[in-house]
């Protein structure tokens, strides 16, 4: 009851800020305001708080590697963020992945799993030369915890086999579920490794984006009317987003979710380091051909600090 009314109020929490708190609020200060020497990637930088992400990131000085769905989106995205300047899936019908993998989780997990796994070495490299922390940031959900039980690869085989029916809330939840415990077993093998490179998740807030583009209609405008009061702007939504990328007070804080600029406890699964190893040897022996094929196209031949991840599974690539 009391963090909903501090939500509400737009109460600032120990790192200073709240649930109203703007994504250039939380970067107007410090270090935080001067990101000349950053480079950032961007998913989901099209559109919605993914845009926002980049337009503020863009204003502080970091230079943007913004994938996208095709080259044109990208153009696009660069021509808004040089003008002044979550892209999710929420899927109400069953489909599967070229990989066979539910398409929900493929599109907001495994894909950004790949990504990281492609560009870890690059940005522990480019951190290690340059003194610099790397900063991974995983864009996840409060619906996280509306997964219900203790098995959550075993509910994505079950429902991938189509040996249960498809529930699209439930298959959103263990896609964002999943980001959580991405975050937990990144910043746990980037800590025995030594590298100076930390992995954290947020909870941007509720706020209507492109996201809920497949459930577009009547009965979801008169909800998110009725919810207005209660739904953040996409300024406020980014804020989380850009204060964990950017903010000197996030230093050397790995493993941790966030929400509204503060630390906040996840699900009881999302916490469970069994159940984030698991998760990682699965991810791990999804994307290993992959993997294989594309590290020997030399991806990541430039230096990176901040990776920020929004859920999508974009191609084509644009330099703001």
């Amino acid at each position: 009851m009391l963090t909903s009314l501090r939500y509400l109020a737009g109460t600032a929490g120990p790192s200073g800020f709240g649930s109203r708190t703007t994504a250039e609020e939380a970067t107007a200060d410090g270090a935080a305001a001067d990101l000349r020497h950053v480079t950032a990637i961007i998913t989901g930088a099209t559109s919605g708080i993914g845009a926002e992400t980049a337009r503020v990131l863009a204003k502080r000085g970091a230079r943007l590697v913004l994938p996208a769905r095709s080259l044109k989106a990208a153009e696009e995205a660069r021509a808004r963020l040089r003008a002044d300047n979550n892209a999710g899936k929420y899927a109400d019908r069953f489909a599967v992945s070229e990989d066979g993998v539910e398409m929900t989780f493929a599109t907001n997990y495994l894909g950004h799993f790949l990504l990281t796994r492609l560009l870890l070495d690059k940005m522990a490299e480019t951190a290690r030369s340059t003194g610099v922390e790397g900063r991974i940031v995983n864009v996840s959900s409060t619906i996280h915890s509306w997964f219900a039980g203790d098995d959550a690869l075993g509910y994505l085989d079950r429902v991938t086999r189509r040996k249960i029916p498809y529930d699209p809330t439930r298959a959103y939840a263990l896609s964002k579920l999943a980001n959580v415990l991405h975050t937990r077993a990144l910043a746990e093998r980037l800590r025995e490794t030594g590298a100076n490179v930390t992995a954290n998740c947020v909870h941007p807030g509720i706020v209507r984006t492109r996201l809920i583009r497949d459930r577009d209609g009547l009965v979801t405008s008169t909800v998110f009317f009725l919810a207005s009061k209660l739904l953040k702007t996409i300024p406020q939504a980014a804020a989380t987003t850009c204060y964990v990328a950017a903010h000197p007070a996030v230093a050397g804080v790995s493993g941790k979710y966030f929400a509204d600029c503060n630390e906040a406890p996840p699900s009881r699964l999302g916490a469970s380091s069994e159940e984030a190893a698991r998760l990682w040897d699965f991810s791990e022996n999804m994307t290993a051909e992959k993997v294989q094929k594309m590290s020997a196209g030399h991806v990541g031949g430039a230096g990176f600090r901040v990776q920020v991840q929004s859920s999508n599974a974009d191609r084509g690539m644009a330099l703001a």
